[in-house]
């Protein structure tokens, strides 16, 4: 989230005095509405429907989450980005443009540019990933997930991003609208949804579809679709993967409170302790009896259902596995057209 208030136009002169605006309110704003409206959009009519109980617990982690976050950012004062765009963006690269639109189109670029190759190294690197991992804990994908951010990422992060600002000369002002359409981005391409032109927009930008394959339980599936905005920089540095995920979030590890994944940052990588396939099982029959709201009668077939689906899932991460490059379905490997 922006946390930091830059201001632009001391306040908006045409509201009265008792309702002046700064610019961080008005982005604040902004980026509330469209979080309402997004999560409204899942509610109604959202894409892959998930047990109710880890979705309303994934939305309650993330939230504490970003509160945590923001709380520790401002009793640290952590600097502020726009305070570095103010002194420092005079040299940069972008500086010496005078079009405001190709100034604009260009930061924006690059700095996904830059978010891109940030992504992809939280990934490869052992010591990123420590804390990068805690985003793809959620084992819901949804509007919330946006700001499932361990602090330390958070803080690394914000660093890279005030080194972009001096490098690349971005004034305060163009950094505040950048930030704001990559949050808004964000958010969007993390949304539980699914529309009828998402495939044709995945030809430029960062869509859904395209980054639930990103929160996949296999490696070599959420080991792709790194941009954050725009889908051309995966296109061309061959990190694009098309196709749906089995099951999100990350093998082995289950529900987190807010302190739990504080502490999942800083945990061993050595891969924990397999969960038994007859725990899979109870628990993927207690969510069927769940949304039939535990009537008697149907538990042998819910135990069935749920065996055939834990052992298939099993089956088709093995093979996934042994060749990932392989797809049994073309339909089931690309976005609808």
């Amino acid at each position: 989230m922006l946390n930091s208030n830059p201001s632009f136009f001391d306040d908006w002169a045409w509201l009265p005095g008792w309702l002046a605006l700064t610019d961080r309110d008005v982005v604040s704003l902004v980026v509330l509405g469209v979080f309402a409206a997004l999560l409204a959009w899942e509610v109604r009519g959202g894409y892959g429907r998930q047990p109710s109980r880890i979705l309303r617990h994934s939305y309650l982690t993330n939230l504490g989450i970003l509160i945590v976050n923001d709380v520790t950012l401002s009793l640290l004062a952590v600097g502020s980005l726009w305070t570095v765009a103010d002194r420092y963006s005079d040299l940069g690269l972008l500086s010496g443009i005078e079009n405001p639109v190709l100034k604009g189109v260009l930061a924006l670029l690059l700095l996904d540019l830059g978010l891109y190759a940030w992504h992809w190294a939280c990934h490869r690197v052992e010591g990123l990933w420590r804390f990068h991992r805690v985003h793809h804990s959620d084992l819901a994908m949804n509007v919330s997930t946006a700001f499932r951010l361990h602090l330390v990422e958070l803080l690394l992060t914000t660093l890279l991003k005030a080194a972009m600002v001096v490098v690349l000369g971005i004034d305060a002002l163009l950094l505040l609208v950048c930030e704001t359409l990559l949050t808004l981005l964000v958010m969007f391409h993390h949304a539980n949804v699914r529309f009828a032109a998402e495939g044709m927009l995945a030809r430029v930008f960062i869509v859904p579809a395209l980054h639930r394959v990103h929160h996949s339980q296999l490696r070599h599936e959420h080991d792709s679709n790194y941009g954050a905005a725009f889908s051309l920089w995966d296109r061309l540095f061959g990190t694009l993967l098309e196709l749906e995920p089995a099951a999100l979030g990350l093998k082995n590890v289950g529900e987190q409170s807010v302190w739990e994944t504080i502490r999942y940052g800083f945990a061993s990588l050595k891969p924990q302790a397999p969960v038994p396939v007859h725990a899979m099982i109870a628990e993927a029959a207690y969510y069927r009896a769940e949304r039939r709201g535990f009537r008697p009668g149907s538990e042998l077939s819910d135990w069935v259902e749920a065996e055939r689906e834990i052992l298939g899932r099993r089956w088709l991460s093995q093979q996934a596995v042994a060749r990932p490059l392989r797809c049994p379905k073309p339909e089931y490997c690309s976005l609808p057209r």
